[in-house]
């Protein structure tokens, strides 16, 4: 290669940003600054993470209380299930916060939703109860006005032929 042939080349490559070359310098301060910002976010989480263990705890109790006199259980529909939980032809929450969820091939899994690692399934499922809840807490006060309702008219009726029992029973003495 001659000298004007090499000239010719070097000149047709492409020049090199001198700013992308360079490598951006971070000072020991920019990293002593990081490193201090994701301690106190490391903090943060862990007061939230606490403070959400609690919430669980206190969830499930008051579940627990409510929804056992009710129903052993309440279904789940499985659209309200997040996507990588997948085949799954029934499921339902019972009042302690476990998910049965029975799968298509028949096999059945237990998720206790008050774990950490299932949060999210949490939330999904408790999103999808609470409406259904209202559900069956109206559905047990028709029961119970219903039997109230029966039982008053016949209590009513068992009395006026218990007193007419009694009268007749008094004025045969």
């Amino acid at each position: 290669m001659t000298q004007e042939t090499a000239i010719k080349t070097a000149m047709d490559l492409p020049l090199q940003d001198s700013k992308r070359s360079e490598k951006k310098t971070v000072s020991v301060q920019e990293i002593i600054d990081s490193l201090k910002a994701t301690a106190d976010d490391i903090g943060q989480i862990s007061e939230l993470t606490s403070e959400e263990k609690n919430l669980v705890a206190q969830f499930f109790d008051s579940m627990l209380k409510l929804m056992a006199p009710l129903a052993p259980a309440i279904p789940v529909s499985t659209s309200a299930l997040p996507p990588d939980i997948v085949n799954v032809a029934a499921a339902h929450v019972d009042p302690t916060g476990h998910l049965a969820l029975l799968f298509e091939d028949g096999h059945l899994e237990l998720k206790n939703l008050g774990e950490g690692k299932n949060r999210d399934l949490m939330i999904a499922v408790v999103s999808d109860i609470m409406p259904k809840f209202k559900g069956l807490t109206s559905a047990t006060k028709r029961k119970v006005e219903n039997r109230i309702k029966f039982l008053s008219a016949v209590t009513k009726e068992v009395q006026r032929s218990s007193d007419a029992l009694s009268s007749v029973l008094n004025g045969t003495e």
